[in-house]
């Protein structure tokens, strides 16, 4: 009984883990990615998210939900690890995860930290159309 409730607990567990297949659109961070979407004038999110973060964990649904709406086919959402990119976060002048970062291309348009109410959040992704 011990192992079956392990287990459920387990698989309960595993998208705050490891994220879910809605989370596929977001692309890691590079360099070269991001001044390349800058360049085309995209619209783009930079979240800054830990694994172990439970605030990160309740924006990604929020977000992925915006990202499958038509209006936000364009975003290009580059995911920024905080526990190993301190290079990007000195970059962008972040001290905390669960910062969103929106630039509508070469100029950044925003900032948002620690929010997990969903109309804040789109309000935020907004900026960057």
């Amino acid at each position: 009984m011990t192992t079956r409730r392990f287990l459920l607990g387990a698989l309960a567990a595993a998208p705050l883990l490891f994220g879910t297949a809605a989370n596929a659109a977001e692309a890691v961070f590079t360099p070269e990615a991001f001044e390349a979407a800058q360049k085309a004038g995209k619209p783009i999110l930079v979240h800054v998210t830990a694994p172990w973060c439970t605030v990160c964990a309740s924006q990604k649904p929020i977000l992925a939900k915006l990202e499958a709406q038509p209006r936000f086919k364009d975003l290009q959402v580059f995911d920024v690890d905080f526990d190993s990119r301190k290079d990007v976060l000195k970059r962008f002048g972040v001290t905390t995860q669960s910062t969103l970062i929106t630039f509508k291309g070469e100029k950044e348009t925003g900032r948002s930290v620690g929010d997990t109410q969903p109309e804040w959040i789109e309000g935020a992704v907004e900026k960057a159309l």
